[in-house]
């Protein structure tokens, strides 16, 4: 009976040595952490919440109705300010257009055939 009372008194010692408490911050001043080392927070970390889904969104997408006016609206304002032509001033560098797609692998030299 007094075997196994030890044993259970030594088993509990050896668990304690592995327990999971800090025990650096029971030991003495010149035993512990070096000096000028900083506070522990007085609260854990928060770390972010990776598995959390967001919340719905308020609104829905558009539909393929919707989109397509959009689309159109969209097209109509960018050839009206294609169309307004404003008046070039003296010394004014033009742009130049576009070279088109059949061209671009030679950087737009036209070359015969």
């Amino acid at each position: 009976m007094q075997r196994s009372v030890l044993a259970a008194f030594g088993l509990v010692t050896v668990l304690a040595g592995c327990s999971s408490a800090p025990m650096i911050d029971g030991l003495p001043a010149n035993v512990g952490l070096p000096a000028g080392t900083p506070e522990r927070p007085a609260t854990p970390y928060q770390y972010p919440a990776v598995h959390d889904m967001p919340p719905p969104r308020p609104t829905q997408p558009m539909s393929e109705e919707q989109q397509k006016k959009l689309e159109n609206e969209l097209a109509a304002v960018r050839d009206r300010q294609e169309a307004r032509e404003e008046p070039k001033k003296p010394g004014q560098i033009t742009k130049k257009k576009a070279v088109p797609a059949n061209n671009a692998q030679n950087g737009g030299v036209k070359t015969n055939p």
